[in-house]
Order: structure tokens, then C-alpha cells, then sequence
């Protein structure tokens, strides 16, 4: 792979360009609906997994510092 030699860029961790080719590519990706039905429509196998998974999303958000307002998302089947 040649080195790049451009003034003022970032090739290490924070490669600006790498990460907008990144963020388009998924942005294409979720715009064109590729995502397989049986991901959208994934539930628990059993209601000890259902529990599990509900704990575990309790631990996961009791280490957040909240949403980012400027952040919309669709509901994930809960009201």
C-alpha cells in the first residue's frame, strides 16, 4: 500500500477519510433496506433469554450518560 504523502492529514486512528468513506457506505446501506427481515423481526428464543437480554440492557444503560438529543430513532417494539 503506498504511503500517503498528502500534507495535513491523519493516517493513524482518526483517518478522516477512511471514516467518511465508512459512515456514507453504511448510510447507503440502511437507505437501500438490505437489512435481512429475520434481523428486523428477531425476538428471543425463550422467555430465560428474553430475561437475559433484559438485563443485560438494564446494565448497558445504567453505565450511559443518556440519548443524544439530536438523535431519532425508530421504536424497537417496545411503547
Amino acid at each position: 500500500m503506498k504511503p500517503n504523502t498528502a500534507p495535513n492529514t491523519v493516517q493513524v486512528e482518526g483517518d478522516y477519510k477512511s471514516a467518511k468513506r465508512y459512515d456514507e457506505s453504511v448510510q447507503s446501506f440502511v437507505k437501500a433496506g438490505k437489512v435481512p427481515d429475520a434481523a428486523l423481526k428477531a425476538k428471543p428464543a425463550n422467555p430465560k433469554e428474553a430475561k437475559s437480554l433484559e438485563d443485560a440492557e438494564k446494565i448497558g444503560l445504567s453505565h450511559s450518560k443518556g440519548e443524544d438529543p439530536g438523535v431519532v430513532r425508530k421504536a424497537r417494539g417496545k411503547p
